[in-house]
């Protein structure tokens, strides 16, 4: 498939869209969702969903394994992530305890910046 397709084809599977709805960096490691992909998919999203499956992997990763650019990649695992076929798991701790303190206040305090109208519900 020359470059100008393969631009064509992920203009189309991601329907034009540039931007994700889910705020994921380069470094945000994703694994296998609750539920099955759903039928049709497109064949980079079910890709997308098998290297999660045979272990976590960064975003970064997933679009240099594929060879796609990384805002494609980006806008079909949100939409992965809203249909519930990849998650953002929470990290390992070797102590075995939850998430300190201090992790909990940073995420809080960027949440608030990104979204200051948001309400809990």
């Amino acid at each position: 498939m020359d470059e100008r397709a393969s631009i064509v084809r992920l203009y189309a599977v991601t329907d034009g869209r540039t931007r994700p709805r889910h705020l994921l960096g380069l470094h945000t490691v994703l694994g296998p969702g609750r539920r099955k992909p759903r039928p049709g998919l497109a064949e980079e999203s079910a890709q997308i969903i098998e290297l999660c499956r045979q272990r976590r992997r960064p975003l970064a990763e997933l679009a240099g394994t594929l060879g796609l650019h990384v805002a494609a990649v980006t806008v079909l695992v949100s939409d992965l992530i809203d249909a519930d076929s990849l998650a953002v798991p929470a990290p390992d701790r070797a102590d075995g305890e939850g998430p300190d303190v201090q992790t909990l206040q940073a995420l809080s305090a960027g949440l608030r910046r990104k979204w200051p109208n948001a309400k809990a519900g």
